[in-house]
């Protein structure tokens, strides 16, 4: 298999645990171990004293499953199969639904492994693009006229990275309507599901849209616990299923004992989980709302709907990548260049998802001011 550089975590290899200020991060402030297992109930406190350390259930622990399929209207826990991380699920189902000469569609600017793994199979992928001109929305029509006989899968991930798009009920809608006209899978990529500005704007999830759904989740973004490890593919078909854990028994098998246990902890503690996550998104939300409104001749974005991220745009006649550069070595402050997303232009992405986020702003807007006036 023959596959191009994941771009950013090369950028993310080089440069995320150097810096001093990191303001591209695309997950939320992780949990302490201390403060996760204070939330335990009896079971799963017994399940963690009384763990042993040997091989688990390749599919997931029953109860996780039944757990994660809980998050959604419905699904079971046979409906539910889990792996180390999204990346891992990624890569599964995109190897599992696609041959060479299918056809793929993926919204984009993408996180790079949701059209990579496509095309290294061999598949045509079209690159839905996403224009901030346009809000980030998915243009139907287009999408519509995209499809060919060909098309096994479109994706979508949303609320999307990196802009923090978040479709209307209607555009949801029609797409999960194009997919199943065409015979395609909706791969619905939610990992940042619950994060949404607006409760109320929450869309269906893709397994639950019908049996041509497959929803992404993971416990590193919402959730805020990325070392745990720990995603999951969720989906009525269970024929597609049963391929993935064929599939999966070449990568890692099974999952970590340990994070099986944690990861079940926090989704029955779920409420506190996430209202901890959205209550540090938030605050650090109107710290960079501030900052856009004072730096409005040199900053500019899509407000996010949803997620711990957004694409700004430098408004300035500097390239991204070398204000990006400079402002690393100046402040150890560190944002993500669009073209690390293959993007063009001067957007950046910058992730308000972490603690101690004011002293990383005040020093960009520092050096914003004191290098572009």
């Amino acid at each position: 298999m023959q596959i191009a550089d994941f771009e950013l975590e090369r950028f993310f290899a080089r440069y995320e645990f150097a810096v001093r200020h990191l303001l591209c991060a695309s997950d939320v402030e992780g949990w302490s171990m201390a403060d996760l297992l204070a939330l335990a109930d009896e079971e799963t406190r017994h399940l963690w004293e009384g763990l042993t350390l040997g091989y688990t259930e390749a599919p997931g622990h029953p109860l996780l499953r039944a757990e994660i399929a809980s998050l959604y209207e419905t699904l079971a826990a046979d409906d539910v199969l889990t792996f180390s991380g999204a990346e891992e699920a990624i890569f599964t189902a995109a190897n599992v639904l696609l041959r060479p000469g299918d056809h793929a569609i993926v919204t984009w600017p993408a996180y790079q492994s949701l059209h990579e793994v496509a095309r290294a199979t061999g598949a045509d992928v079209t690159l839905h693009e996403l224009h901030a001109s346009e809000g980030w929305a998915i243009d139907v029509d287009r999408l519509r006229a995209s499809v060919t006989p060909r098309t096994r899968l479109i994706v979508v991930n949303a609320p999307h990275n990196p802009t923090g798009m978040l479709p209307d009920a209607a555009t949801w809608t029609a797409v999960s309507d194009i997919a199943a006209d065409a015979g395609a899978v909706l791969f619905a990529d939610e990992v940042y599901r619950f994060l949404e500005r607006d409760a109320g704007a929450r869309l269906t999830a893709g397994a639950d849209l019908g049996a041509h759904g497959v929803s992404l989740g993971v416990m590193s973004k919402s959730f805020s616990m990325a070392g745990l490890r720990i995603g999951w593919l969720a989906s009525r078909d269970r024929a597609f299923l049963d391929a993935c854990a064929r599939f999966k028994d070449y990568l890692t098998i099974c999952s970590s004992a340990p994070s099986e246990i944690l990861a079940l902890t926090a989704l029955r503690a779920r409420d506190r989980v996430l209202g901890r996550a959205r209550d540090i998104v938030d605050g650090n939300l109107a710290l960079v709302d501030a900052l856009f409104e004072r730096q409005a001749a040199h900053l500019r974005w899509v407000r996010p709907a949803g997620g711990p991220i957004g694409f700004p745009e430098l408004v300035a006649d500097v390239p991204i990548e070398t204000f990006a550069q400079n402002l690393l070595e100046a402040e150890g402050v560190l944002l993500a260049p669009g073209p690390l997303f293959g993007h063009p232009g001067n957007h950046f992405r910058l992730g308000f998802g972490r603690l101690g986020m004011a002293e990383g702003l005040e020093r960009l807007e520092a050096y914003v001011e004191r290098t572009l006036g």
